[in-house]
């Protein structure tokens, strides 16, 4: 009889998410397998912006101690998957100017205490017009998603993870209530622990019901040699440099189902919205737009955790915070599935907490 190829772990999902769980399970011994639904890394994560930001005005309470322990990983994470994969990743630490709404309520004295700008705003970016909003500076990272998801691709290849591309899953496998492994439009795979990472489409996979959606975000990117060296977020629109001297604005957040295309006002508006904070991008070629479908969930925290049945995970729903969350969303997975306790309490982020949702 014909040997059958079995994994200790298969994957569902070739997302920042995917790859970054797939190589912290290798480095720790397991056989992987990642079955990609089109080309890895080619959805969320190639459409981020990859602003590193765990402020703690903007992150979900719930999520802070997560967002701030992957922030902290992240020089660690860079290295390591540039190392495995020759590539360099554009992980850039000059900091975010961040600009808030006059009408918003939160309380800002603490925060502002400790986030004042260390010299004015016209010599930190002197592109920069000052919209006359309350403005902080943040000791925080970006890196570009797109280099970095083909970084960790190549380092999880080097690692010796599989991988079948353009290839749905259809199901999960179970016998006597526990995971055998997937059935995909192709074939199936087999193996006694599967996670499911599958970011936006998580939820359209049997048997689990998990309450995934698309959430549309468009985007564009500038070319501007040298404009800015800080990454801007104010209340209309962010901005996003790159080494190469490319621009990234962004975005838009809109509940439109599985439609990725662009729309041309949106994109102008963005654009205008850009100009209107640094009028020197006017003279800057649009290289590209684009829209991506981020996951999201009903309280807009991820799910993490173990599922009903046993030997099936999931890691899914980071919304805004993929490329953010990837190391530590692989950390805790890893010790979780290799029967570790986790260092962090994931309870807040159990599939559990959507019951009746068949998880």
């Amino acid at each position: 009889m014909a040997h059958v190829k079995t994994w200790d772990v298969i994957i569902m999902g070739g997302g920042i998410i995917g790859l970054s769980l797939a190589i912290a399970l290798r480095k720790r011994g397991a056989s992987v397998l990642v079955v990609e639904r089109g080309e890895p890394g080619r959805e969320a994560s190639h459409a981020a912006g990859g602003m590193l930001a765990d402020c703690i005005v903007e992150t979900p309470t719930g999520l802070q101690p997560l967002a701030s322990a992957s922030a902290r990983m992240y020089p660690e994470f860079v290295h390591e998957v540039e190392n495995e994969s020759g590539l360099n990743v554009d992980l850039r630490d000059q900091g975010t100017l961040l600009f808030l709404p006059l009408h918003d309520s939160r309380d800002r004295a603490e925060f502002g205490a400790t986030h004042s700008l260390p010299t004015p705003l016209s010599e930190l970016e002197p592109a920069i017009v000052d919209p006359k909003l309350p403005v902080f500076f943040l000791m925080e990272r970006s890196v570009d998603p797109r280099a970095l998801t083909a970084a960790a691709l190549k380092a999880a290849r080097h690692r010796g993870v599989d991988f079948s591309s353009a290839d749905p899953v259809t199901a999960v496998d179970l016998a006597d209530g526990r995971v055998t492994g997937v059935t995909t439009t192709k074939t199936t795979f087999s193996a006694p622990t599967v996670v499911n990472c599958a970011g936006a489409w998580s939820g359209q996979i049997p048997p689990c019901a998990f309450p995934t959606r698309p959430v549309k975000g468009q985007m564009l990117c500038l070319i501007a040699r040298t404009l800015l060296k800080h990454v801007v977020r104010a209340p209309e629109v962010y901005l996003i440099p790159r080494s190469d001297g490319r621009v990234i604005v962004g975005t838009t957040v809109e509940e439109a189902g599985f439609d990725k295309r662009t729309d041309l006002a949106v994109i102008q508006h963005l654009h205008r919205a850009a100009i209107v904070l640094a009028p020197e991008l006017r003279n800057a070629k649009i290289l590209e737009d684009w829209a991506g479908l981020r996951p999201g969930t009903p309280d807009a925290l991820p799910i993490l955790g173990a599922t009903s049945k046993p030997g099936y995970y999931v890691a899914t729903g980071h919304f805004r915070d993929g490329i953010l969350l990837a190391p530590i969303t692989a950390h805790l997975m890893a010790q979780l599935i290799d029967g570790s306790k986790p260092e962090f309490d994931l309870a807040a982020f159990s599939p559990a907490r959507f019951q009746p949702a068949r998880v």
